[in-house]
């Protein structure tokens, strides 16, 4: 009985010393929490919602609304405008009040009120915001203010534990941990953010508020999540402070952000796409098209070149390539590497300014939207394209999608009606001249296809039958 209680006793010793071992090994968040949370605030926007007793968007003048007026009772009659408010969190970057959070937070409001950990409230300004990068800079009157340290987001390390602090559903000051779940993520319709992937709880309202690391330094602007239920499902996006300063000083500045382009549309290269090509790997993006009398044009990129270096850096995947544009200041010569035809070559590109109304990173994201999965043989019937479809079209050659035979084809989504523009780097001038080429490649092996559809041109690799 003695020895069965010894043993007792010295496994729940065992236990209680492992349990104060591991919780050494946990971090303590009191101290960063206590010198770093005074910079954090909370924004409150106010909005005016127009025409919001639901009558149809038509001026009082307009015959129709006076129509709708009359004989639509069952319509409720209210005000013409409302207000609807919203929060958001934002982090003070120097003493003299300048403060950055989401674009999103502050978008279209009338009113934006800051309000400090002191309970002071101070109106803000809109010194600017890129909707880009989803980053904007407000200013408030006021002097002598506690401020954030900025870190190096390139620093940070996956697994490395991180805190936000912020004001979730209007609850201010709260603080949530977790660690850093992937760096350089891509998200659909944000080319220029490489994110940073965590697991510390975001929520609404946490938006634009600074994600510290273990030094209680920002490293990151708490920007999206993905949930399928409106709440933290353990997958939030922060902007790289870097590239959220850069904006901000762009902002200060001038009110606007400035960026390059070459005038490229591009999409990822595959295994079997580099195949085609002749690359040993899939690294660098692969151009699809190209903006004709556009930077690159002139600089004698062509449709199929892969960039595997821009400015001396290594494009590693399709998406690094707009950031690393976008970042270049317009009119710069900047040394591109590209492959074509089987070898590398150096050219130089003169960069021009990226319009703000954002309509060529709409096509860019069209574009590979609508890049087609690989499949595994062709099973395609083409035919050649009149005169006048030619004509209608503005292109000199090309071969007509007739029929999609294979059930690889159609999964890879080939339709009816694509034009063919090119296999490999070779434009498609006839039938013959196509079935001539196709007659070259081993079977068992890669082409890659230039397909047009609608106004968009993207490559899908097709394997040869091997039959």
């Amino acid at each position: 009985m003695l020895k069965k209680l010894v043993g007792f006793f010295a496994l729940v010793l065992g236990i209680v010393l492992g349990v104060s071992a591991y919780a050494k090994e946990l971090p303590d968040f009191t101290e960063l929490v206590e010198k770093q949370g005074p910079a954090v605030v909370n924004i409150s926007t106010t909005q005016i919602i127009r025409n919001a007793h639901g009558l149809p968007n038509l001026p009082e003048g307009d015959p129709f609304y006076e129509f709708f007026r009359r004989f639509a009772p069952q319509i409720p009659q209210g005000p013409r405008e409302q207000e609807s408010q919203s929060l958001g969190s934002g982090f003070i970057i120097s003493a003299d009040g300048y403060i950055m959070t989401n674009a999103h937070v502050v978008d279209s409001a009338e009113k934006i009120t800051v309000r400090l950990t002191d309970k002071r409230e101070f109106r803000a300004k809109v010194i600017g915001a890129d909707r880009r990068t989803d980053v904007a800079l407000l200013k408030i009157e006021a002097t002598g203010l506690p401020k954030i340290t900025v870190g190096d987001p390139n620093k940070l390390k996956v697994g490395e534990w991180v805190v936000a602090i912020g004001s979730p559903f209007g609850f201010d000051s709260s603080v949530t941990a977790g660690i850093v779940s992937a760096k350089g993520r891509s998200l659909p319709q944000d080319n220029f953010v490489p994110f940073i992937q965590t697991d510390v709880a975001i929520n609404p309202g946490n938006s634009g508020g600074p994600l510290f690391n273990m030094n209680g330094e920002v490293v990151g602007i708490n920007s999206q999540i993905y949930t399928r239920s409106g709440g933290s499902m353990g997958l939030s996006f922060a902007i790289p402070i870097d590239v959220a300063t850069q904006v901000t000083e762009q902002l200060r500045t001038s009110g606007k952000v400035t960026r390059g382009r070459i005038g490229v549309t591009i999409q990822e290269l595959t295994r079997e796409l580099a195949e085609s090509f002749g690359l040993s790997k899939p690294v660098g993006a692969l151009i699809s098209s190209v903006e004709k009398n556009g930077p690159a044009d002139k600089a004698g990129i062509e449709a199929s070149d892969v960039i595997l270096k821009f400015d001396g850096k290594p494009v590693n995947s399709s998406s690094d390539l707009p950031r690393m544009v976008a970042a270049t200041k317009p009119g710069s010569k900047v040394a591109v590497e590209l492959w074509r035809k089987g070898g590398s070559r150096q050219i130089t590109v003169e960069i021009a300014e990226m319009p703000e109304d954002g309509k060529l990173a709409r096509a860019a994201k069209k574009l590979a939207d609508d890049v087609a999965e690989m499949i595994s043989r062709l099973g395609i019937a083409v035919s050649e394209l009149s005169k006048e479809q030619l004509h209608e079209l503005q292109i000199s050659g090309g071969l007509l999608v007739d029929e999609v035979k294979g059930s690889a084809a159609r999964a890879a989504g080939l339709q009816h009606g694509d034009v063919l523009l090119a296999i490999g780097n070779i434009p498609i001038r006839s039938l013959n001249q196509f079935n001539e080429i196709l007659k070259q490649v081993p079977r068992g092996k890669n082409v890659a296809l230039l397909v047009r559809r609608d106004d968009a041109a993207s490559y899908v690799a097709i394997r040869l039958d091997e039959k």
